[in-house]
């Protein structure tokens, strides 16, 4: 079981930036299996993956996370230490962001002071390592060393040490006796300065040992140690260098842990005492076939952080056999398609650029997850379909799941295997085709989503038949001229109306309507000023619970609300949202390049943006409910690439280009009727918080009147569907298929102990359920 750190933090400008503990409604989606980083302190072992950290503790064996949802940024990791005087780790990032987690109270500080600097370049702003010498940490950056206090918490000086005093990467700083090394490169050499001097800001008081470039620098008991980017290793005494051997591969972290010398390469890691006589070499072997980025040892045990899986364990002594160890989680944090149904979620990783262009052709695996655990398919295991995105699960059989490859075809998945790849060779599926080579292969299926009678429809850009249908039960295919959308880039979205008719996102051609009409079909697209659209590239598509087509354009959002006539009607208009904002009319997200549109069980619309983060919306978006971003929520970026909604619990899953996160929203998508409602926790103990956490009653119908009276018939509260949505502020709040009681009547008073009746009425089939409800207070 993974046990989350709880941490959050502190809000102190300009030196820290503020985050709050979202622990009780997100949850954090994270893959640990590229680790950037691994050290050792506190009796744990720390491991950093890409903008997530998990640890292990070596007496219980216990991990545990932290992420985004706890207070981390999420940006990308470069390097971490653990300072065993002060109790916290340091973790540094490739921005130059620096933040602290604690032991004692469980806090995160961030430190902005280097990302706030104008005089450093973004580029020259990576924290590459970490050195702390009595109160003090040196910190090794692309642009020199800044010193931070660690009793006061705040930066000191800044050595510039390049030639003239100008900029340099330093890889790693040592001590030795009364002098601190610095292992540079820009041909900056081996420099050393002592350490006591009260004017190391002045770069002439900083010696040059040896020209060149050096990777790292450092101390084994009485022993100073530096390795040249050439992969030789020296021993420096009095200023001297000795080789003492020479790597096969390029050594990518040099550290000291206890009185022993790690050094580790993409195939191997090397102990050495502080004579540096070999003690241990750790390889890798064909059952981990990986690159190694780090490693540390404790006792008998060392442990290695690689790029496939999270870290792996062996013996000291016979480093021969691995044992795996990380947190589940998905493949990769870089999600770009996801799908939800009940209780479970797909993920893909395949991608292609703004112009819809799937070079270089990425080969990535898909995570599928289910009672909290994640199960992933590598890409040797996919049917070497490449670039896969879209995901769709058949309503008729929850175990097959169909996947778009934008470049190899469709992808079927039974039981969690991939069992068949359709491509020109065994489907209607057609290649695009190129003149100067007609034996070229590419099948972009883009867009892909199931009708009410189980088949599946998809869309493949750059053919003249791009729209096809797919039966699985019969495996029978049909195919659509989309002849006028020919040169079609891409196809991102597609939705089915109420009356069939097929809504698609494209590329050039904006928002695109077919309808096969009973064998005569109507196909039609509007994407320019005269028919109100902002922009011609329409990234997402959505059709609600009014039949109103939601559209998202990379300049804004739109909304076509007659969708019965869109055929018939000449000059169809999509229609901007307008909102009051102090007193102002403006246009709802304009200019915002939206990347996604999902309606709720309440009609409300999730929408993701490029820049902007998450939005919630009501249902017809005069309120915004929610904004999430990552400075005011557990969003890793701003950048959503997806979302996908679970109707079965009302849990938000959102795709970012920095990891998967989730949201509990509460909702969840209405029943038929009233037959399987219910109202937990049921009773209502004194140990419930009733107000916050508030009783539900779920499994309810679309439209239903809700009564709660004590057992005397006297009214307690009321509510109905569209009018008591949830975050109004009432005491009774409908959501879809779940309503919320907060506990308290008529005149805002918590009720007190006794059996109350909730009394369901569904206001279209005017079928009626009485449920009691014992409150203990």
């Amino acid at each position: 079981m993974i046990k989350r750190l709880a941490v959050f933090t502190l809000f102190l400008l300009p030196l820290l930036l503020s985050a709050q503990d979202f622990s009780a409604l997100w949850q954090g989606h994270f893959s640990y299996n590229t680790i950037k980083d691994v050290v050792k302190g506190n009796n744990k072992i720390y491991a950093a993956s890409d903008n997530a950290i998990f640890s292990l503790d070596l007496q219980t064996n216990e991990l545990s996370t932290l992420t985004t949802v706890n207070g981390l940024s999420g940006e990308t990791i470069s390097t971490i230490y653990y300072s065993d005087v002060y109790k916290l780790l340091l973790i540094g990032y490739e921005n130059g962001l620096i933040e602290i987690a604690f032991d004692d109270d469980d806090d995160i500080l961030s430190v902005v002071d280097i990302i706030e600097k104008p005089t450093i370049p973004p580029t020259s702003k990576k924290i590459n390592h970490f050195k702390d010498y009595n109160n003090v940490v040196y910190v090794s950056t692309n642009y020199g060393v800044s010193v931070f206090n660690m009793e006061r918490l705040e930066f000191g000086d800044t050595y510039f040490i390049g030639g003239s005093g100008g900029q340099t990467r330093v890889n790693q700083t040592a001590i030795l006796g009364d002098y601190i090394y610095a292992a540079c490169v820009d041909g900056n050499g081996l420099k050393k300065a002592q350490i006591t001097s009260p004017n190391l800001i002045d770069y002439q008081n900083w010696q040059t040992v040896t020209n060149g470039d050096f990777l790292a620098v450092e101390t084994v008991e009485n022993s100073l140690y530096a390795l040249r980017t050439n992969s030789r290793m020296y021993r420096v005494v009095n200023d001297v260098l000795t080789e003492v051997f020479q790597f096969p591969n390029m050594p990518v972290d040099v550290k000291a842990v206890s009185d022993r010398l790690l050094v580790t390469t993409q195939n191997s890691v090397y102990m050495y005492d502080s004579g540096f006589n070999a003690l241990a070499q750790a390889d890798v072997n064909s059952t981990f076939n990986t690159a190694f980025t780090s490693a540390v040892f404790h006792l008998d045990s060392m442990y290695i952080g690689t790029k496939d899986f999270g870290v792996l364990k062996t013996s000291v002594s016979n480093p021969t056999e691995y044992e795996e160890i990380h947190p589940e989680g998905p493949l990769l944090n870089i999600p770009f398609s996801i799908q939800s149904g009940e209780n479970e979620l797909w993920v893909t990783f395949g991608e292609y650029d703004l112009f819809y262009n799937p070079y270089g052709l990425n080969s990535r695996g898909i995570s599928y997850f289910k009672d909290d655990s994640w199960i992933n398919t590598p890409y040797e295991d996919v049917l070497d379909a490449k670039c896969l995105s879209t995901i769709s699960i058949n309503p008729s059989n929850n175990n097959q799941v169909f996947i778009g490859s934008f470049f190899s075809g469709l992808l079927e998945v039974n039981d969690g295997i991939p069992t068949t790849l359709y491509n020109e060779t065994n489907s209607g599926l057609e290649s695009l085709v190129l003149p100067s080579n007609p034996n070229y292969v590419d099948i972009r299926v883009g867009a892909t989503v199931f009708d009410k009678n189980g088949v599946l429809w998809t869309l493949t850009s750059q053919v003249e038949n791009a729209l096809k249908s797919f039966n699985p039960s019969n495996n029978q295919w049909q195919s659509y001229s989309f002849k006028k959308f020919r040169t079609e880039l891409g196809y991102p979205k597609i939705v089915i109306g109420n009356d069939n008719t097929k809504w698609i996102a494209g590329y050039w051609n904006g928002v695109i309507g077919f309808n096969e009409n009973n064998g005569t079909p109507l196909l039609k697209n509007i994407n320019s000023e005269e028919s109100n659209m902002p922009a011609h590239n329409v990234r997402a598509i959505a059709i609600d619970k009014r039949n109103q087509l939601w559209v998202g354009t990379e300049r804004g959002l739109r909304v076509i609300y007659n969708t019965s006539n869109f055929f018939t009607e000449e000059n169809i208009r999509a229609e901007e949202i307008i909102i009051e904002e102090g007193g102002i009319a403006k246009e709802l997200l304009f200019e915002q390049n939206i990347t996604d549109i999902e309606v709720d069980g309440s009609n409300n619309k999730w929408i993701g943006t490029t820049d902007s983060g998450l939005f919630y919306f009501s249902a017809d978006g005069q309120k915004t409910i929610f904004h999430f971003t990552k400075t005011n929520s557990p969003l890793p970026s701003n950048t959503i690439n997806d979302v996908s909604l679970d109707p079965s619990n009302g849990i938000v899953y959102i795709a970012t280009n920095k990891g998967l996160v989730s949201f509990q929203s509460g909702g969840s998508s209405p029943l038929n009727d009233l037959e399987s409602a219910y109202a937990y926790p049921n009773p209502v103990r004194p140990t419930f918080n009733i107000v916050d956490e508030k009783v539900k009653i779920k499994d309810i119908s679309e439209n239903v009147n809700i009564k709660i009276t004590d057992i005397e018939g006297n009214l307690v509260a009321e509510a109905q569907s569209r009018n008591n949505l949830r975050y109004s502020g009432y005491n009774l709040e409908i959501d879809g298929g779940t309503a919320y009681w907060n506990g308290k009547n008529l005149a805002n008073n918590v009720v007190a102990s006794g059996v109350y009746l909730v009394m369901l009425s569904d206001l279209d089939t005017f079928e009626t359920k009485v449920l009691k409800l014992m409150v203990v207070r």
